[in-house]
């Protein structure tokens, strides 16, 4: 009964796309729409619960659900993250304390509940509740150390991308050329592709002036919307394809 797509090239190149679209979708409602950083997050994970509720009852991977929930807990991370870093004054390096630890208490949870961190193992309820949880805090996580990076770090947008981009690749050639856990390296990447995504998108939307390509909250979100839809597209083909096979 496993749910979740395999973990090929493409998934991560979607989970990039998905987590930078959660960005600039994120900021296009709460600042661009000027609905506000706590109505925003309300919304978002409203959309979240919704999302999670249908793939926690399906008994099989759809690419657009899966997808779905992906792109609603990096839009809801999104605001959530900056109603505790902006709103409640928390600042980047406190919000980003305090996410790490209730993403590591998630994991322990999960651990010490004796189930397997791997994802190829998500195949009970209770499981895959902890994994969308997982995903939910990491993505709102990812925010917060992505705009420090490129707020406060002194790095700018796209310095922020490059380090983000650097570690990622680290983490890539570990994954082939060394013993470390196959599990560890894999939630290494995925929380790094939250602040990769942040980075990036704040880089797509910025001005000029300071450091972007001025695409704003509205062209960004278009762009990254078709790539995502393009890919998830060819993914259900492949699923398909797979299926009757």
């Amino acid at each position: 009964m496993n749910k979740l797509p395999q973990i090929t090239f493409y998934f991560w190149i979607m989970k990039i796309c998905a987590t930078t679209l959660g960005e600039t979708a994120g900021d296009l409602l709460s600042q661009t729409i000027n609905v506000g950083y706590a109505v925003s997050s309300i919304i978002l994970i409203g959309f979240f619960a919704i999302t999670v509720a249908y793939q926690l009852a399906s008994k099989k991977y759809h690419p657009w659900l899966y997808w779905a929930v992906i792109l609603s807990t990096s839009t809801a991370g999104t605001t959530m993250s900056d109603y505790m870093d902006r709103s409640l004054g928390l600042g980047y390096p406190k919000g980003s304390l305090i996410l790490v630890t209730i993403l590591l208490t998630i994991f322990s949870v999960w651990h010490f509940s004796g189930f397997s961190l791997s994802v190829r193992q998500i195949k009970t309820f209770k499981v895959e509740l902890l994994y969308w949880t997982a995903i939910l805090f990491s993505n709102t996580l990812g925010t917060a150390l992505g705009d420090f990076l490129a707020d406060s770090s002194g790095l700018g947008f796209a310095g922020g991308a490059v380090l983000i981009g650097g570690l990622l690749l680290l983490a890539v050639l570990a994954t082939y050329f060394t013993k470390i856990s196959r599990v560890f390296l894999f939630w290494v990447a995925f929380v790094l592709t939250r602040p990769f995504g942040a980075t990036m998108g704040d880089f797509l939307v910025k001005s000029h002036e300071k450091g972007g390509l001025n695409f704003g909250t509205i062209g960004s979100s278009e762009i990254l919307g078709t790539i995502l839809v393009a890919f998830v597209i060819y993914s259900n083909l492949k699923a398909k394809e797979t299926r009757f096979a």
